[in-house]
């Protein structure tokens, strides 16, 4: 019997100008935003006093958009980098231009921006990812983008997935160099 493992991408899969469509989407419960909310320890009352948020400019209260943010790249992860990834490297130009509401559903997508291969560190390749959250009307919720390094299939320090792996399903292929 074959067996498969899911895994993320190795750096010489990633592909410029490609967009991943992270599915399903995740529908954002009243639950879900007060207890991210309390564990991290976030006081804001716009996210947990439904009386106070009356009050305010959209007369309720708004999810957390750290759990938006956090949601959003959680859900590239068995797509994009589940075992594959060496590290985090950062985030930039993170915005949140509309608010996320309690029933609303969050749907992420991961555009690669660019790659390289690690100047200091054989073996391994820094990526660049767009991440977008959109609500269920396709209205943008958040943005980031995001550094993260990965391996290279060579260096690799889990085992390549034969189903995944074009050599495997070719035995007479030439081994790749690792150089793109």
């Amino acid at each position: 019997m074959r067996e498969i493992e899911q895994r993320g991408l190795y750096y010489e899969e990633f592909e410029p100008d490609t967009r991943y469509l992270h599915r399903p989407g995740r529908t954002v419960t009243e639950a879900d935003n007060v207890l991210f909310t309390t564990l991290t320890m976030n006081t804001q009352a716009l996210h947990l006093d439904a009386a106070w948020s009356a009050r305010q400019p959209f007369g309720e209260r708004l999810v957390n958009s750290m759990f938006t943010l956090a949601t959003i790249v959680g859900a590239s992860v068995t797509q994009l980098t589940q075992g594959t990834i060496v590290a985090n490297l950062g985030f930039s130009e993170v915005s949140f231009p509309h608010p996320l509401h309690h029933g609303d559903t969050l749907y992420s997508e991961t555009v690669v921006l660019a790659k390289r291969l690690s100047a200091s560190r054989p073996g391994q390749g820094i990526v660049t990812l767009e991440h977008t959250g959109r609500n269920q009307d396709g209205v943008v919720v958040a943005t980031a983008t995001r550094q993260v390094m990965v391996w290279c299939r060579d260096a690799a320090s889990v085992p390549s997935d034969p189903a995944r792996d074009a050599d495997a399903l070719d035995p007479g292929a030439a081994e790749p160099d690792g150089i793109l």
